[in-house]
């Protein structure tokens, strides 16, 4: 259980913890150069997604990173900054985009799967989820993730299970160095 938000202490950086299954929206297929994930085509659901669509820009941020590092304890120590990993381009469609790392005894893969190499390994299986809002635009949850989910750039996290808006450009940081940059096309 956490402790209410004027308590709550920074997570500890790449903890390993107990994650709870939730079934998975789409087996995953790769394109290279860049990796397709599933949910791309038309909007899942019969939601429009109004004005315009959304595009969500995945890659290693060395800010952030670096960042992580000077909050992380001892067991931070090991990780380092993966030398090359191209970005990845997923247009936002359907109703929600779950972030995480792949089950590999399950076979359980979100959409945005950060198992693929260069694996974060501070991302928990089911770390968090963009979710289609009534107007078009996205919010991120975070689903109670061990080392929690930030937004442009702040320290704390935002609280578990709460929706958070987002606007075009905003930065989603999850796991040891992932940043997730939301874009309106």
């Amino acid at each position: 259980m956490l402790p209410p938000p004027s308590q709550q202490q920074h997570p500890q950086a790449f903890q390993q913890g107990p994650q709870t299954p939730q079934a998975p929206l789409a087996p995953q297929t790769s394109q290279p150069p860049q990796q397709q994930f599933p949910g791309q085509g038309p909007a899942q659901g019969g939601r429009d997604q109004g004005p315009g669509s959304w595009t969500a820009v995945i890659g290693p941020d060395r800010d952030y990173f670096l960042a992580m590092m000077q909050r992380s304890g001892p067991e931070a120590t090991g990780l380092n900054l993966p030398a090359y990993s191209p970005e990845q381009h997923l247009p936002l469609t359907g109703n929600q985009i779950t972030i995480g790392r792949r089950r590999h005894s399950t076979g359980e893969s979100p959409d945005i799967d950060l198992a693929v190499p260069p694996e974060d390994p501070g991302v928990s299986h089911q770390h968090a989820v963009l979710v289609q809002q009534p107007d078009g635009t996205w919010a991120v949850v975070d689903q109670n993730s061990t080392n929690g989910t930030t937004l442009n750039g702040a320290e704390d996290p935002i609280q578990p299970y709460v929706p958070v808006p987002l606007q075009d450009g905003d930065q989603v940081h999850v796991g040891a160095w992932t940043t997730i940059t939301v874009r309106r096309d």
